[in-house]
């Protein structure tokens, strides 16, 4: 079978990536808009509508204007922004967010792609909380270390310019970043966390840390069963992977490598530390599952195809 699928907001680095994957599928069929008419209302319009799955790749407003344009009951819309994350007539399209998010997918004709970070911390810490370990009232702080790809073609420009950029910029120094919202919603935290991202002078992957403390737990644990908790969390999840302990395996001699998911759909998961003092790192492509590869995941789940597919 053959899917009709548009991407609106095409030249962006997100629906770049997107077309990338899909371009290698035979059971895909891409719907264009030319490049005059990417601003024209009713050319998007005849395009979302004719299409079985369309990816919007557009600001947090765009999008919801891009939305207003449905008509077609049979078409699914992925918006990659931040608009529809916690709403609750949306699906989170993370399929290994719980046991029962894939048949959510399947079902829904509107699913939100999460955001990078996001991902990253709601992968890390809703084994912990899902199963006590990590109250749900507990102020985690966190940071994440990515790539300056995630800013968009302005931030991509600033860096590989003749006077580029050589080193690493925290931001958000407000603490009020846009993916806090999800964050909190989909670990089940009952509170938001502190959270202070920074972009490096690399192209693209990502490192989020969590820092955990003996105080914030419920009952007294060790690394290895934590461990344990996320392995156990997530057996037979095609993306995921939970990291051996030993340091040596995780680290090249004590450093750790952020780029080391990138050009895969891959999540790794890393704990470190010891019963006094744990840090945990989840690592992806900020391009990959971070974005884009997150996107086409979610329309292979809804589609009913192998989740894989286009992502190898």
């Amino acid at each position: 079978m053959s899917y009709k699928v548009f991407v609106d907001g095409q030249e962006g680095t997100t629906g770049l990536r997107i077309n990338d994957y899909l371009a290698r599928r035979s059971d895909v069929t891409m719907l264009k808009i030319d490049a005059d008419k990417r601003k024209d209302v009713a050319e998007r319009k005849r395009l979302i509508n004719q299409s079985d799955v369309t990816f919007l790749c557009l600001p947090d407003e765009a999008a919801k204007e891009a939305v207003a344009l449905v008509d077609n009951p049979h078409t699914c819309i992925i918006d990659a922004s931040t608009a529809h994350r916690i709403d609750p007539a949306w699906t989170f399209g993370l399929p290994e967010l719980s046991p029962h998010q894939r048949a959510k997918i399947v079902a829904s004709k509107r699913i939100a792609n999460p955001g990078c970070h996001a991902s990253a911390f709601i992968l890390a810490l809703r084994p912990l909380v899902a199963c006590g370990i990590l109250p749900a009232a507990t102020q985690v702080a966190a940071n994440s270390l990515t790539g300056y790809s995630g800013g968009g073609k302005k931030m991509i420009a600033d860096y590989e310019s003749p006077q580029r950029i050589n080193a690493p910029r925290p931001y958000a120094l407000s603490l009020m970043h846009k993916h806090l919202p999800e964050m909190k919603a989909y670990t089940g935290l009952s509170v938001e966390p502190i959270f202070q991202p920074i972009v490096g002078p690399f192209l693209k992957g990502l490192a989020l840390s969590v820092y955990l403390h003996p105080q914030q737990l419920s009952r007294a644990t060790t690394p290895a069963e934590i461990r344990q908790i996320l392995a156990d969390y997530y057996a037979g999840e095609p993306f995921i992977r939970v990291m051996p302990l030993a340091l040596e395996a995780n680290t090249d001699a004590g450093f750790y490598d952020v780029e080391a998911c990138n050009e895969s759909n891959r999540v790794d998961l890393s704990i470190f530390g010891s019963a006094e003092r744990m840090l945990l790192i989840a690592r992806l492509d900020n391009l990959g599952k971070g974005a884009s590869g997150a996107a086409v995941q979610a329309m292979n789940v809804h589609l009913g195809v192998e989740e894989s597919l286009g992502l190898g």
